[in-house]
């Protein structure tokens, strides 16, 4: 399976009307998993890179909801960059895969739907080791 199969944009239908937009995820039917951790990440600039780890239990969906910003994923043998620029899209990110977000806009916020609580054990932070293990 190729990174970009494993690593799919995700599309979110847009329920809004004259009044504004409107657009709902729901963990299990829009997103492969049940939401257990939400966070977002606001100003950052062009010059910051943000993630810079794998996960070994958990799943994420990246989602600017406001400005852009950029993804780069590998699995320590593809690499792709995902653009985020529309709060109707996301990627879907699963274990195992290293994580780079940055060319953040100045408006950015990049909101990011995750599997698990936050457990740092889990984390892999040094990409050496992870690819190591990933190889293994």
């Amino acid at each position: 399976m190729s990174l970009q199969e494993k690593c799919p944009i995700l599309h979110f239908a847009d329920l809004g009307d004259e009044r504004g937009k409107l657009v709902v995820i729901e963990g299990g039917q829009a997103i492969p998993f049940q939401i257990q951790r939400v966070f977002y990440i606001y100003e950052s600039d062009a010059s910051v890179i943000r993630g810079q780890h794998a996960n070994r239990k958990s799943e994420f969906v990246l989602i600017n909801v406001a400005g852009q910003s950029k993804v780069r994923l590998t699995d320590g043998a593809e690499e792709c960059i995902v653009e985020l620029n529309r709060p109707m899209t996301g990627v879907y990110i699963p274990q195992m895969v290293w994580k780079d977000m940055y060319d953040f806009s100045e408006d950015a916020i990049l909101l990011v739907l995750a599997s698990t609580h936050y457990d740092e054990k889990e984390y892999i932070r040094d990409y050496e080791e992870y690819l190591k293990e990933v190889k293994g």
